[in-house]
């Protein structure tokens, strides 16, 4: 397994592209098992280099830095592509099949079986979910991907047989020749449409996550969603269709309190759970059919569903002050998201959106928010500002910033109410990430500094 991934890259022109997280990994992983072969790294950061003690006794990698960073690629054997270096305005057809990244070599060299799971949203909350089943029925399983840990970083522990989970983001799926043995797409919205050339683009490169499975494989898909419908083909593997509203087809669906697979009654929707919400059953719909593919103890996976706690910045509930309860869900980067929270909510009086501009479609979203019942909308730049001009909520405030937008929650929310921030909107340009803005949020409506 290690030893055939060390092998295909021994004696190859490799080239790092992006020096984050999983540029590292990959760097340290060669380089521990192949400590004088040349190895080039390429960043747009002009001398990123000088920020890292361990290139400067390394004489045997180059750098290439800066606006120029992508240039030559055809020259090298190998091109490790970081998941946040977007090729926009760049032709890839003579380097398609140079390109690998961690996860594709992972299905290329690892004996393990993969479940991905991957969505525009929900997919931290049903990967997350699928370990913690999985662990509690003591099956030999390991939990990786777009959670924050490189795969590389996780290789020697990786054993024969080994279940892997995989949270995989479409960044991660762009360009792999390869999809797991059991593939989860939850869902497709408008997202990352600065990484991509157009929509479809996003669309296919989610859709790899089935693209390469054969007849032993399992693809698990919602019809629901609109986008799936019209993008999902014809598949090699066997095929499960989830639906939350009985549609014609599914073989998971939703029909008078409780989900079916294959006619068959498997879990109550009234009892009692952490995971609240259409958009949270939903994921566990797919968590069940997981369990009924794996031959797992159903009751016990149920009783693993219901102990599972909010993931942070999920819908998080961060406390009542003041007789307001605050809720954090600043991974609510799209429209359609936000919607959802709000309807498993029900009861909120002010509503906190607004991030980066990545060319969003909001006009469905500003007709819901104009037929809503929510009292307050405040409005952060630069979405929010621009959607606040299209609402018709006589209380639509418009600030500048995080802080100043907790603070007019605490002036304007209803005792006994909700203050929910869901942006609808990239944190990116104000905040590192979602999680840097929920963060900050929890720690205002604390009162902390």
């Amino acid at each position: 397994m290690l030893g055939e991934l060390i092998n295909y890259f021994k004696d190859k022109k490799i080239i790092i592209l992006g020096f984050g997280r999983e540029g590292i990994s990959t760097y340290k992983l060669i380089r521990e098992h192949l400590k004088n072969q040349k190895l080039y790294i390429a960043d747009r950061q002009e001398n990123f280099y000088d920020e890292y003690d361990f290139l400067k006794n390394d004489e045997n990698v180059d750098f290439i830095d800066g606006e120029k960073y992508l240039q030559g690629l055809e020259d090298y054997d190998i091109i490790m592509k970081s998941p946040g270096i977007s090729f926009v305005g760049l032709d890839t057809s003579k380097i398609e099949n140079k390109i690998k990244s961690q996860i594709e070599l992972l299905f290329e060299f690892f004996d393990a079986k993969f479940i991905g799971v991957t969505g525009t949203k929900g997919k931290s909350t049903t990967s997350s979910l699928i370990y913690k089943v999985l662990s509690e029925q003591n099956i030999n399983c390991m939990f990786m991907g777009n959670i924050g840990i490189p795969a590389f970083d996780m290789v020697n522990k990786i054993e024969p047989g080994m279940i892997i989970i995989l949270e995989l983001s479409s960044h991660q799926l762009e360009f792999v020749k390869k999809s797991p043995n059991i593939s989860i797409l939850l869902n497709i919205f408008e997202e990352h449409l600065d990484h991509y050339e157009s929509y479809q683009k996003y669309i296919d490169a989610k859709c790899n996550i089935y693209n390469f499975q054969n007849e032993e494989d399992y693809f698990l898909y919602n019809i629901d969603n609109e986008m799936l419908q019209k993008n999902v083909k014809k598949t090699n593997s066997k095929t499960i269709k989830v639906s939350l509203g009985n549609n014609s087809g599914a073989n998971i669906y939703f029909e008078n309190g409780f989900v079916y697979i294959n006619g068959k009654k498997i879990y109550d929707n009234s009892v009692q759970r952490n995971l609240i919400g259409d958009y949270n059953l939903n994921n566990i719909m797919f968590v069940l059919g997981v369990s009924e593919i794996l031959n797992l103890n159903i009751e016990k996976s149920i009783d693993s569903i219901c102990s599972f706690k909010t993931l942070p910045h999920r819908l998080e509930f961060v406390g009542i002050y003041d007789d307001v309860l605050y809720y954090d869900n600043c991974i609510g980067t799209t429209p359609e998201a936000t919607i959802e929270v709000i309807k498993a909510l029900a009861n909120v009086d002010t509503l906190i959106i607004g991030g980066m501009d990545r060319g969003i479609d909001y006009s469905y979203f500003i007709n819901y928010l104009n037929n809503s019942n929510i009292g307050n909308i405040i409005c952060m730049p630069k979405t929010g500002h621009d959607i606040s001009k299209k609402l018709n909520n006589p209380n639509v405030i418009c600030v500048e910033t995080l802080e100043e937008a907790v603070e007019t929650s605490k002036k304007v929310t209803k005792k006994g109410k909700s203050c929910l921030i869901s942006p609808a909107a990239a944190s990116y340009g104000f905040f590192k990430n979602f999680e840097e803005k929920g963060d900050r949020f929890q720690a205002l409506v604390k009162g902390e500094k």
